[in-house]
């Protein structure tokens, strides 16, 4: 066994006897091993090689014993076995894997079809799985960014730390901010499909109620499994409207008529959802939505299922166009393609919290292949979702170009398998939005006042602010595809991109062991990450 004094800068440990009968908690051991023995000698030859103060020579971490090794010794001649984490709360590695492909399936996975018709088919799908093996390794470096950190401990840092270790404070309010930009975009996502999920539910709702039926002059394909093209690129003079209701021979039409101005997707409906999140977002406390996580699981399975069903009704609907475009297809390579590559920076993002995921992994030594299997299932979930909505569209008579940035958009309101799902994704988002910002209100209360809860005020002025950015942005540019694309490429330039590719160059010089092919590779990541961002603006 090994005794440890511990000061403020490290842990000393030398090995020592305790009889078995005094250890308390665990099984007798034998009086000295011969493993023992040796720590004990090179313990001993590392304390000769230096004072306390240097750090240089202190003894490595295979010296040092593992936490399991190491007991609290009593004056009374009894050891108590230390015990740092609780073993029993650690996930084996099919949880951890789960818990990241759950954190990563967000509202991204609705524009995912979207991104493949901007970037051609072809040309889309190769792009996905190029970014995700592009997203895997720069989270592989955030991963390991910790433990390059020599002669600190670094076992309860995340990667703000790290920046703040490598840039000073200019690197930890950078990550900061950025944070702030995925979780805010992320908020005014939420409240863009939030109106547009209340709304269509309430439309479905009212519909029912009131026996009012959609016209033929909604312009879509026919059959059991109607798709819709909502802003169809038609002759002028055809009288081709979306959305149009029309009430049964008993109906009355004013009725209708104030229920559409006082039930309008971007008038009415952004300002009711404030009511609702405003009060919530100003709980102390986030702990009692967290229990409603499992929501989000259920709604992306569900998105699943219905895609699935939807393309074994509808059948495939392929022509293969290189460079030109037809009148119902896209080309497989269109210059519209970075759309998809800021959609995917975001959809792929688990960057600023994979280290705190990774913590709760029984087995740290897999680390690496569970963060690998995790993030293969999450893009085979999204080339799933995305190729299997953009086959089965049905073209003709509709053109591909009508593939909404929330392909639940295609589908009409009356679609009974949509309103459930859409029904899933309204509640779940509802519970989901307060821990957003909650995670907001901690990262930046704490960073700016030191308190992640300083006053009712500031805490309402904040979310009066992430609010009114929802409403604003639900109300006059209610577009989550350009939302998704223009935040995920932002905080993708430094999270994803730039800070993790410098940290480990800096990390490889310090070694020693930086080559010019690593850091031309790291460089090009860099500027990957620079052209991804300028593109958005020229798309």
């Amino acid at each position: 066994h090994y005794q440890c004094t511990l000061n403020i800068r490290n842990v000393s440990c030398v090995p020592f006897h305790v009889e078995p009968r005094n250890i308390v908690g665990d099984d007798p051991q034998e009086r000295v091993s011969a493993e023992a023995a040796i720590l004990n000698s090179r313990v001993h030859y590392y304390s000769r090689l230096t004072g306390s103060s240097d750090r240089l020579l202190s003894p490595p971490n295979h010296v040092i014993p593992r936490p399991e090794e190491i007991y609290i010794y009593s004056p009374l001649g009894t050891a108590f076995k230390v015990k740092g984490y609780d073993q029993g709360s650690k996930n084996p590695s099919v949880i951890t894997i789960f818990a990241i492909w759950n954190t990563m399936m967000g509202t991204s996975i609705l524009s995912i079809p979207w991104g493949i018709k901007q970037a051609g088919f072809t040309l889309g799908i190769l792009i996905l799985i190029f970014t995700g093996f592009l997203m895997l390794y720069c989270c592989y470096i955030v991963l390991k960014s910790p433990r390059a950190v020599p002669y600190v401990d670094t076992s309860d840092w995340e990667f703000p730390d790290v920046c703040r270790y490598y840039f000073g404070k200019f690197g930890q309010w950078s990550s900061l901010v950025f944070s702030m930009v995925s979780l805010i975009g992320a908020m005014v996502v939420y409240w863009v499909l939030m109106s547009n999920f209340l709304y269509n539910t309430g439309q479905f709702i009212y519909n029912h109620a009131h026996n009012v039926s959609m016209s033929d002059s909604e312009y879509g394909s026919n059959g059991s499994d109607r798709v819709i093209c909502p802003y169809p690129k038609t002759d002028p003079q055809e009288n081709n409207t979306f959305c149009t209701p029309q009430l049964s021979p008993g109906g009355n039409d004013s009725s209708d008529g104030a229920f559409e101005h006082y039930w309008s997707k971007t008038n009415t409906i952004p300002l009711y959802l404030i009511v609702l999140l405003l009060p919530l977002l100003c709980f102390r406390s986030a702990s009692f939505f967290a229990r409603f996580t499992f929501l989000g699981t259920i709604s992306v399975v569900y998105l699943i299922v219905l895609v699935t069903v939807k393309a074994a009704r509808l059948g495939f609907h392929l022509e293969f166009h290189w460079f030109d475009t037809s009148e119902f297809f896209v080309p497989e390579f269109r210059l519209l393609f970075p759309q998809l590559t800021g959609v995917l920076t975001l959809a792929f993002f688990i960057h600023n919290c994979i280290i705190t995921l990774m913590k709760s992994n029984k087995h740290q030594e897999n680390n690496v292949r569970d963060l690998s299997v995790a993030y293969f299932l999450v893009g085979f979930t999204y080339l799933y979702v995305g190729v299997l909505i953009f086959a089965a569209f049905p073209s003709p008579p509709l053109s591909k170009d009508c593939i909404e940035a929330n392909f639940l958009d295609n589908f009409p309101t009356s679609d009974v398998m949509v309103f459930v799902a859409r029904t899933c994704l309204l509640f779940q988002m509802i519970t989901v939005y307060p821990l957003l910002g909650y995670l907001v209100r901690v990262q930046m209360m704490g960073q700016i006042f030191g308190n992640h809860y300083p006053s009712f005020l500031h805490v309402l002025v904040l979310n009066i602010f992430i609010v009114a950015s929802g409403v604003l942005i639900a109300r006059f540019y209610p577009n989550i595809g350009s939302i998704i694309r223009f935040s995920g490429a932002t905080c993708g330039l430094v999270l994803v991109f730039v800070f993790p590719a410098l940290i480990h160059m800096i990390s490889l010089k310090r070694q020693g062991a930086l080559r010019w092919p690593s850091a031309v590779f790291h460089s090009t990541l860099i500027l990957l990450g620079i052209a991804n961002f300028l593109a958005q603006f020229f798309n």
